[in-house]
């Protein structure tokens, strides 16, 4: 039995020695979009902050509002505390509930109040112009419906009864004309009506006055600890982005680590391509150089660009920035030659200014660069 072949070594491919480098790439990409969507998260909280007091202002349940939206880990307890706030407020309404209805049981009993405990007999009356006249009918079986309804479908105010008490009266008022019996009849429930209100009035307002209190400082406390939340999440990003930092940093290292050096010839042919740089794009190639090299500087009006004094990392960003302004100036000049609507005269000037004043002269403020 022939014997099998050896196992074939794997062949190192031609870039194995930049995997390093994409692995920290990657690393550092990941980290950032974390860290740029944590960075708009704190921008948007903040830039809300100052409308949050406003919306929640507006009526309606503080805690069924926060529900819907998201809130950091760090406002559960403020969160629980305003919805045990909120229960207890409810408890108390329900009680005022529970008296109002001793009122309206009274009313009810009277002997005056049948014409308003069923919805009106339009059709059987033959009113036919009671929905033209009235735009929400009302009576106290509809009241009563509501009161035993499930929370939530109910009434959640006691003045909310009341005003569909009221308008029980103002119905039969607005109807039927000041001679008529039912108008008679609910004039006189109504006023019976306002003054046993007003005895439960005192007791309403000071809820009322109660739960706008709870509801502002359950609002502050919210606030307070989702300030507190981002604010340790601000800090939190900034440590992280110091790390990246320094990751960035190494991986700088390791760039200059792995950089061969530049050929002789590669050194003339970049001294060649810095000449025909716009002048904006040699003070940016000079940028390049100073950001490695302290010592050298780049503001001088005669500035001595020794590239054997580089160090390898700075020549090979040198290049890389020169070949990538050099593609862009081609595209720049290609496209004017294309443009029909360019004058040749303003041409000229665009290359004089491009390399001197107007004059044709050299620039006194354009720096002389000379590559040793």
């Amino acid at each position: 039995m022939d014997a099998d072949p050896p196992l074939s070594q794997p062949q190192p491919q031609p870039h194995d020695h930049l995997e390093p480098f994409r692995v920290s790439i990657n690393q550092i990409l990941t980290r950032v979009n974390k860290l740029e969507k944590q960075v708009t998260e704190v921008e948007q909280f903040y830039e809300s902050t100052d409308n949050i007091q406003g919306k929640n202002s507006k009526g309606g349940s503080l805690v069924k509002e926060k529900g819907k939206e998201k809130h950091p880990t760090g406002t559960k307890k403020p969160l629980q505390d305003a919805s045990h706030t909120e229960a207890a407020a409810a408890r108390r309404m329900q009680e005022l509930m529970r008296q109002f209805s001793t009122i309206l049981r009274q009313i009810t009993q009277h002997k005056w109040a049948w014409p308003f405990m069923d919805p009106v007999d339009v059709e059987g009356l033959r009113l036919h112009d009671y929905y033209e006249v009235i735009d929400k009918p009302m009576d106290f079986s509809t009241i009563k419906s509501k009161m035993e309804a499930k929370e939530g479908t109910g009434y959640n105010n006691v003045r909310e009864i009341y005003a569909d008490v009221r308008l029980i009266f103002k119905n039969a008022m607005k109807y039927n004309n000041e001679k008529h019996d039912v108008h008679v009849m609910a004039k006189t429930l109504l006023e019976r009506f306002e003054e046993k209100w007003l005895q439960l009035l005192p007791k309403v307002a000071e809820e009322e006055k109660r739960q706008l209190e709870e509801e502002a400082q359950a609002q502050l406390d919210i606030q307070l600890a989702q300030e507190t939340t981002y604010a340790n999440k601000a800090k939190d990003i900034s440590t992280e982005l110091y790390e990246v930092d320094m990751q960035l940093k190494s991986l700088k290292e390791m760039v200059i680590e792995k950089c061969r050096k530049l050929s002789t010839q590669e050194k003339k042919m970049l001294g060649v391509t810095l000449g025909k740089l716009t002048l904006e794009n040699l003070y940016r190639a000079l940028d390049v150089v100073a950001e490695t090299n302290p010592i050298f500087q780049p503001t001088a009006d005669e500035v001595d660009l020794d590239l054997d004094a580089q160090s390898d990392y700075t020549l090979w960003r040198l290049k890389a920035f020169v070949k990538d302004a050099l593609e862009e100036q081609d595209k720049v000049d290609e496209g004017a030659a294309v443009n029909p609507n360019d004058n040749p005269d303003d041409k000229k000037s665009k290359k004089r200014r491009d390399s001197g004043d107007s004059s044709g002269k050299t620039n006194p403020k354009r720096k002389k660069l000379s590559t040793l």
